[in-house]
């Protein structure tokens, strides 16, 4: 299983770089539309080896590195097509909507291929993920763009192109801040994901059904928050919004890691889902704010890769400090560490001051 997790995640983040470059260079839907077919054909691969007993670990690996990769190279192009979808104005609630969906995919897509797993079996488990793609392809065949911003085709290579991205986001601040809190959440607030199944049976020792509700706490407040970040008329700051959404999220940890019972868990972890779904559609709406169209994909992908490393990589080290210490002290820290690395973001008066989310667009830089 851990090897199947870096199948995915490894490639994803290798590949990043040419991602950013694609959803540059050429029209991002054209991009997805690659992507996706290329995805369903390996999902339709991974069927048919299954179909033909060709289940040897390594094949199946090799499938879903390939579909890793690919969700590397197209992910860039996903998060701009949203600006290109929608007036500025809007971002903010399109930019939520689509984090909303990519957490409520997360919870629900497992929990359907453990209920095709349960009742239908590994073959139409398979089969229904392959043709799940065709959905997904109609939509952006039918889905119109409504800006045409993609420069021309640049005849320097990727790696190029990335390094001058890469320059180009330490002259941002703004930007500079959104990577450090996707560092932050990935490697300080994501643990808690994958350290509820230890919750449930080491800590509260209840069954899986009530795993499974721990885990649907997590989405149910994501979806809570959802009308609250999208649809708020009192339209606060961006960086008051992950001010408020990192402080809450430290508390709710600490609140989740010390709950004497299992109802007061299963709160703080509805608490938890919902301060996630804040930061992270916040920094994605900050992001898509201050760039310059120019490098919209290559500092898309590089968020993507800072986020992609933290995570597994915070996973691996509380999940390490959890086996050492327990999941109470692991979670604790967490949650206090968090809570000092706000301090520091909130209290600084320097160049790189949490309120630099704010920052307007850079329009200095064209193609």
């Amino acid at each position: 299983m851990g090897a199947a997790v870096a199948a995915q995640f490894l490639p994803m983040f290798v590949l990043s770089p040419w991602g950013g470059a694609l959803a540059d260079r050429f029209p991002r839907r054209r991009v997805l539309l690659a992507a996706q077919s290329a995805m369903g054909l390996t999902a339709l691969v991974l069927w048919c080896a299954w179909l033909l007993q060709w289940r040897d670990p390594w094949l199946l690996l090799t499938l879903m590195a390939v579909i890793g990769g690919l969700n590397g190279l197209s992910m860039p192009s996903w998060q701009g097509f949203v600006y290109d979808l929608v007036p500025r104005e809007d971002l903010m609630s399109a930019v939520t909507f689509n984090s909303l969906q990519f957490n409520a995919a997360r919870a629900i897509g497992p929990a359907i291929a453990g209920l095709l797993l349960a009742t239908l079996g590994a073959d139409w488990a398979f089969g229904i993920n392959a043709a799940s793609f065709g959905a997904v392809i109609l939509a952006v065949v039918l889905v119109r763009s409504g800006r045409h911003l993609h420069s021309s085709p640049r005849t320097a290579g990727v790696l190029t192109q990335f390094v001058a991205a890469t320059r180009y986001l330490g002259t941002q601040p703004g930007l500079i801040l959104s990577m450090v809190v996707a560092a932050m959440i990935g490697f300080l607030g994501n643990p808690v994901f994958a350290l509820t199944v230890v919750f449930a049976g080491a800590v509260f020792d209840v069954g899986p059904i009530e795993l499974g509700l721990m885990n649907a706490a997590l989405g149910v407040g994501a979806f809570l928050a959802a009308p609250l970040v999208a649809g708020s008329r009192w339209s606060p700051r961006l960086s008051q919004l992950v001010r408020v959404g990192l402080v809450v999220y430290s508390v709710a940890l600490v609140v989740f890691a010390l709950a004497p019972v299992y109802a007061v868990g299963v709160v703080a972890l509805v608490v938890i889902g919902a301060c996630f779904l804040t930061v992270v559609a916040s920094i994605n709406t900050s992001t898509q704010m201050i760039v310059a169209e120019a490098f919209r994909g290559r500092v898309l992908a590089l968020r993507l890769m800072v986020f992609t490393a933290a995570a597994p990589l915070g996973s691996l080290a509380w999940g390490a400090v959890a086996d050492a210490l327990g999941a109470r002290a692991a979670l604790t820290i967490t949650g206090v560490l968090m809570g000092a690395a706000t301090a520091i973001l909130v209290t600084r008066r320097q160049r790189f001051r949490l309120t630099r989310l704010d920052d307007p667009q850079d329009t200095t830089v064209t193609a």
